[in-house]
């Protein structure tokens, strides 16, 4: 990957022995494998068996979760938030998981449809949820720094599945808990 970064520097028509830039290739390259570390890590990996039984049944809302991806058609960055929701039925999972959930596939090259509806197939999958309610609301440098440059457009993603689907009053309360209802 340092190699290849040096490649690009060079193609855009730099000097790598440019004290400001000798290191930068190696940088670059330990900067990429953070931001992509989602390709190393697997769901039960992330979960750790965190799952507790639970008499719940009541909505859990994880909201503002930050979120920091790569657009895959650019590879420039998109920033913003996750709002995360689901209805257990006899386990909930840990707090943090649904956070560490969202970084698993945030730290891909992604579109953030996709990545919205990762996210919550997997939180049902591993909670075993009545639904599952994911909202993505996010800034893209590929919008603002390039092509149409607008700086403040913010792209929302959804993915509603099961009773956040099928039931309009739990979807509701899930727009509501996250303030996005009337936004």
């Amino acid at each position: 990957m340092e190699d290849a970064f040096k490649t690009i520097i060079e193609a855009c028509g730099e000097d790598l022995s440019r004290p400001g830039l000798a290191d930068t290739p190696g940088r670059a390259a330990k900067a990429f494998q953070f931001l992509t570390q989602g390709y190393a890590q697997d769901v039960d990996e992330v979960v750790n068996d965190a799952l507790f039984p639970s008499d719940s049944s009541e909505m859990v809302v994880v909201q503002d979760i930050e979120l920091y991806s790569l657009c895959e058609h650019h590879l420039l960055p998109f920033i913003g938030k996750c709002h995360a929701a689901y209805v257990p039925t006899g386990k909930v999972l840990g707090l943090s998981k649904v956070a560490r959930i969202v970084d698993l596939y945030a730290r891909r090259f992604q579109i953030q449809e996709q990545l919205t509806m990762q996210i919550a197939e997997t939180i049902m999958e591993v909670t075993e949820a009545e639904g599952v309610g994911v909202i993505i609301e996010a800034q893209h440098m590929c919008m603002m720094m390039r092509g149409v440059q607008k700086q403040n457009s913010v792209m929302k993603t959804s993915a509603m599945l099961g009773s956040f689907r099928d039931n309009p009053t739990t979807r509701g309360e899930f727009l509501s808990l996250v303030n996005l209802q009337h936004r």
